[in-house]
């Protein structure tokens, strides 16, 4: 058997720290300590399949989740979901939630300016299928005020919650696009290392986009090791 042990090791340099002044709220929950390691037991790494009537067909197609089409221009999001060892991760949870086209969420902590649409909830979840990989329909989400320095505007993107095969593979983080201009602002993005920012990056794929329906997103993910792609903070 091969050995494996470089993909398992905690990779410095891939995930964003605790306190990062420069995003406002980290200073109010970072950690005054170290964290302590704790060892992986049976519990941590047995593979725990959810139940596949959790989810429906529907619950990745965010365009159709109401009586009637969401504003806005749709996008088509897929990619492959891998372990630490680079083998695709089968039969996994993904969910995301995102802001609608004008860069409002559905959700009443949300109080920005802007006009909430009655046909958009926003959240959306699916199953990696036996290639490890995902794929929702949605709309491309708007950028958002959110002052945390002034002038501040979050950067278009799309959070990700994915729980692999096992309680240590969780990973949570967020999605950008390619070319936009708010990612050399956005502290919540640049408190990633910089050698790992491209892997919250997506891709545009012209083989993913479908003709006169959709544009193509590629977003593949590393649950864990070499290559992992960093958490959201």
């Amino acid at each position: 058997m091969p050995n494996r042990s470089p993909l398992r090791r905690v990779v410095p340099g891939t995930h964003p720290p605790m306190l990062y002044p420069d995003y406002r709220s980290t200073p109010l929950r970072a950690p005054a300590m170290e964290p302590v390691g704790v060892a992986q037991g049976p519990g941590e790494i047995s593979v725990v399949p959810p139940p596949r009537e959790l989810v429906v067909p529907l619950d990745a197609d965010l365009t159709r989740q109401s009586t009637g089409a969401p504003l806005g221009e749709r996008i088509i999001v897929t990619g492959c979901v891998r372990d630490e060892d680079g083998e695709p991760v089968r039969d996994s949870l993904v969910e995301i939630w995102q802001c609608n086209a004008a860069g409002r969420y559905a959700h009443p902590a949300d109080q920005h300016d802007a006009p909430l649409d009655p046909n958009f909830v926003g959240r959306g979840k699916a199953l990696t299928d036996d290639r490890g990989e995902y794929r929702f329909l949605t709309i491309r989400p708007g950028a958002y005020p959110w002052r945390n320095h002034p002038n501040a505007w979050r950067p278009a993107h799309i959070h990700f919650s994915l729980f692999g095969n096992a309680y240590a593979q969780r990973l949570v983080t967020q999605m950008y696009f390619p070319g936009d201009p708010l990612l050399a602002f956005d502290p919540i993005f640049l408190s990633v290392p910089e050698a790992a920012r491209p892997r919250l990056v997506s891709a545009f794929d012209p083989d993913v986009t479908q003709p006169e329906v959709a544009l193509g997103f590629r977003f593949d993910i590393v649950l864990r090791g070499r290559g992992a792609t960093p958490t959201g903070i």
